[in-house]
């Protein structure tokens, strides 16, 4: 059902730029929310989404790999490199923004859902172009159990006997790719098959994501450089670069879809805003502590690139001089060991940083799932979104 001015609604969160210290002080000595199980949602329904995004993705790149062949065959890497970005992935930001439009949009005429399937999945190019980006700034080596980008067409440089440096080639090529894909997001969305009215209004929700995902990149940048410093630096940098794109705004995007009010808006906020934060928390401590044989890269880049997350900055906080001082020698230190790394991730373990992270994640994760399980939407919607929210930020990859 569409959401009107006077729906009641949940009242938003607590917004990021709060004073980070008086969330997370003694963390460790508060109990842990326990998260209600999920309702066993229509998984097969949510399947058939990741199925028919798979599909849009498909059929999409079948046709551009006709337009560059037809253009030269060498640029036929080009395309099947973004194929692979967009093989990979859960497809979470189509799955929030299809059960985003399916939650308001009524009993009124409107999308076809095929249209609708087809605009959400142009979300995994915007995403592609995302890693690729990131993958060439952090200087990262693999990405989803295979070379990054930039460090693939490096080896292909080298396999060509092409002249000139080919950490340069692959770095210029990493970027080109970005950039096609976020070209690419914008063509499929426009040729989705949603209407012209629909377009029209998500265009409002689309422009304003992709700012804010790449002002978070720069915002990333900065802080890597010593600039946004603290807790509270990372948690912006988590807002603007991830959380925000990953969860509120595709939300955001079906409800414009389907044309519903400013109090979806409001709504989809107050979800997707501390479920983004969860998200991206969760994805720092598997970039830290997960599996590389789950996650697809070595539990070692985050710490060898230096990546100032939430967990290093608490770290910093309570961590003595010897600490501070293993943080300034290894963290980043592209010649930094094994023995090192493990040093790190026991001083973020004994500082209580991991578990402050933790009671965040659940603490923002429930926060979202009451709001959901609150929410005027949908019944379908709002079991899906909660099975959503719980695979977001329990996931071990």
């Amino acid at each position: 059902m569409a959401l009107t001015h006077s729906t009641p609604i949940p009242a938003a969160p607590d917004r990021v730029a709060r004073d980070t210290r008086s969330v997370i002080a003694g963390a460790q000595q508060r109990e842990t929310p326990v998260l209600r199980p999920a309702p066993p949602p229509a998984a097969a329904e949510i399947d058939r989404v990741r199925a028919a995004v798979s599909a849009a993705l498909t059929g999409f790149l079948d046709v551009q790999r006709q337009t560059l062949a037809a253009m030269d065959e060498s640029l036929l890497p080009v395309v099947d490199e973004v194929r692979a970005l967009a093989d990979g992935g859960k497809r979470l930001r189509p799955l929030f923004a299809y059960w985003g439009w399916r939650g308001v949009r009524g009993e009124r005429p409107g999308e076809s859902d095929a249209a609708v399937l087809r605009a959400v999945a142009a979300l995994e190019f915007v995403h592609a172009s995302a890693l690729v980006h990131d993958d060439v700034m952090d200087g990262a080596l693999t990405r989803r159990g295979r070379p990054a980008t930039h460090v693939g067409f490096a080896a292909r440089h080298g396999d060509g006997a092409l002249a000139g440096d080919g950490d340069t080639f692959g770095i210029g090529a990493a970027i080109l790719v970005g950039d096609l894909a976020l070209v690419w997001s914008d063509e499929l969305l426009r040729r989705s098959g949603i209407s012209t009215a629909a377009l029209s209004r998500a265009r409002t929700v689309w422009d304003t994501m992709r700012t804010e995902v790449t002002a978070g990149q720069y915002l990333d940048l900065l802080r890597a450089a010593g600039g946004l410093p603290g807790a509270q630096g990372a948690l912006t940098v988590a807002r603007y670069k991830s959380a925000g794109y990953t969860v509120q705004r595709p939300l955001q995007l079906g409800a414009a879809i389907a044309g519903a009010g400013p109090r979806a808006v409001e709504l989809y906020t107050a979800i997707g805003l501390p479920l983004g934060e969860a998200f991206q928390l969760r994805d720092d401590v598997l970039g830290v502590f997960g599996d590389p044989t789950v996650t697809g890269k070595s539990a070692d880049d985050d710490l060898r690139e230096g990546k100032q997350t939430l967990l290093v900055a608490l770290a910093e906080e309570a961590a003595d001089d010897a600490g501070r001082q293993l943080l300034g020698e290894a963290l980043g230190n592209p010649g930094a060991g094994p023995e090192e790394f493990e040093a790190l991730r026991a001083l973020m373990e004994s500082t209580g940083a991991r578990a402050q992270v933790e009671q965040r994640i659940a603490e923002r994760t429930a926060l979202a799932r009451t709001t959901i399980a609150d929410a005027p939407l949908a019944d379908d919607a709002r079991a899906a979104l909660d099975a959503l929210a719980v695979a977001a930020t329990t996931r071990t990859a």
